[in-house]
């Protein structure tokens, strides 16, 4: 596969690295040749220092020879040009990353007028989470993912307090053919290994056959989806928390938003309906206790610095709220955040990549994914031979830490595999990866001479 990665940020070079893990030509453009340079020592790939938005540049690469272009830059007007210049000069697929909330407003008809196949807003995707998570609490009514004779269901350890401080080997004992795929922790979603211990508190992700997670479902289901959710308090007016307050002001939540620049506290003021907007500084302590943090149900940490985000969160759990959510974009505090206890923490960086890299695989080798509290995404794939998983025990793959194989479909038969399980050919596979491996699943799963992805 052929694809121009428009854009050498963050975001660009997640997406680059996890394509050049399989067998995918990748040409990355930028304007900053010093950050080209540094590139070109690290990676194997071609760099071209240009303006993307030049017709001539697109005629010289010839782009209608690429299978997608991607635009990433930090300017919505520009990836939008871009992917549109490159659809009219003959690329079959252009993705485009577009963020500011006027442009969201009409994104249909920005994806017709220019013709654009595909658009990753990272903003409203942590938004969506979040909103998810306060309004619906992630509880399920009949798991969060079904596949044919599969399903996965989503419960609190006091549901089923026979599994508390049990190692996950004995708990798939106890749960029979069920097994936990995955456990959220103080805000941080783990993938268990043999040895973990379930601790009272944890939320499950159990997977099974249909008819036992129903079974178990009508033991631990929690009967009202939606909570009494009333105050919410975000830090950060950016386009997370804009997004963010419409959703739940829309619901009916009363929301305070915190920010410190006041030429944008006038933008939301003017665009955001029952939302109070404040102008100052989110950690200043006397600031919380003048608008009654202590009567939140919520604090929601939104300001575009990590290092805020999670003193902020620290001093809400200080107050004993009851839900804490962070953005987080530095993969290092996740030890950090899970000892902090919060609620959960979402990276905009990890979502924006798995959604950009399910769109280009997914044409050819995924057939549904799910998202779990935006840290972690169920896959369904379908095993072919040119996979180095097939015709061996699972157990010998050597399977990295955050990643899974929870189901297997073969014809009408659905399996829920152990250490002795054998992929074969056709077979459907239901793979469980934290958003943090999702980038890097090619090159986790090929040998030295062979992919996980063709």
């Amino acid at each position: 596969m052929k694809v121009a990665i428009i854009g050498a940020g963050k975001l660009g070079i997640t997406i680059t690295e996890a394509l050049l893990s399989g067998d995918n030509e990748v040409t990355l453009v930028d304007k900053n040749s010093d950050l080209l340079q540094k590139i070109n020592s690290q990676l194997d790939l071609l760099t071209v220092n240009a303006n993307a938005k030049q017709i001539s540049f697109m005629e010289e690469i010839n782009i209608w020879t690429y299978d997608y272009l991607v635009a990433v830059t930090d300017n919505d007007e520009k990836n939008m040009v871009i992917c549109s210049f490159a659809k009219h000069l003959g690329c079959p697929k252009v993705i485009a990353r577009i963020r500011d909330p006027e442009h969201v407003k009409q994104i249909q008809i920005i994806k017709e007028a220019l013709n654009i196949d595909f658009i990753v807003n990272p903003d409203m995707s942590i938004s969506n989470e979040i909103y998810k998570y306060l309004v619906e609490k992630y509880t399920l009514n009949n798991g969060c993912y079904s596949s044919g004779k599969i399903a996965v269901i989503e419960f609190s350890t006091d549901k089923l307090p026979v599994l508390i401080d049990k190692p996950i080997h004995n708990v798939t004992k106890i749960l029979g053919d069920m097994q936990v795929t995955a456990i959220s922790r103080n805000g941080k979603v783990i993938i268990p290994r043999g040895d973990t211990i379930i601790l009272d508190g944890d939320r499950l992700y159990v997977l099974g056959l249909d008819e036992h997670i129903q079974k178990l479902n009508d033991i631990v289901h929690d009967k009202d989806q939606y909570t009494d959710l009333q105050r919410v308090m975000i830090a950060g007016g950016g386009k997370a928390g804009f997004y963010l307050a419409q959703k739940l002001s829309a619901f009916g939540v009363a929301v305070k938003i915190i920010e410190i620049d006041k030429s944008r506290c006038q933008y939301l003021s003017e665009h955001l309906d029952n939302v109070m907007v404040l102008h100052g500084d989110a950690t200043d302590p006397n600031l919380l206790e003048e608008e009654n943090i202590n009567e939140m149900d919520a604090f929601i940490t939104l300001t575009g610095f990590d290092e805020e985000n999670l003193l902020l969160a620290l001093m809400a759990k200080q107050h004993n709220i009851e839900d804490v959510v962070a953005k987080v974009s530095r993969k290092s505090y996740a030890d950090l955040i899970e000892k902090m206890g919060i609620s959960m923490a979402l990276n905009p960086l990890d979502m924006s990549a798995t959604n950009i890299l399910r769109y280009i695989q997914g044409s050819t080798h995924i057939i549904f994914s799910q998202l779990i509290q935006g840290q972690a995404e169920f896959i369904e794939l379908v095993a072919d031979q040119k996979m180095r998983l097939l015709n061996q025990p699972l157990k010998n793959l050597e399977l990295p830490n955050g990643v899974i194989i929870a189901a297997i479909h073969r014809g009408e038969e659905a399996i829920i595999p152990n250490g002795d399980t054998v992929i074969k050919n056709g077979d459907r596979i239901i793979i469980l990866s934290l958003l943090s491996n999702i980038p890097n699943l090619e090159k986790l799963f090929r040998s030295k001479r062979s992919r996980f992805f063709k």
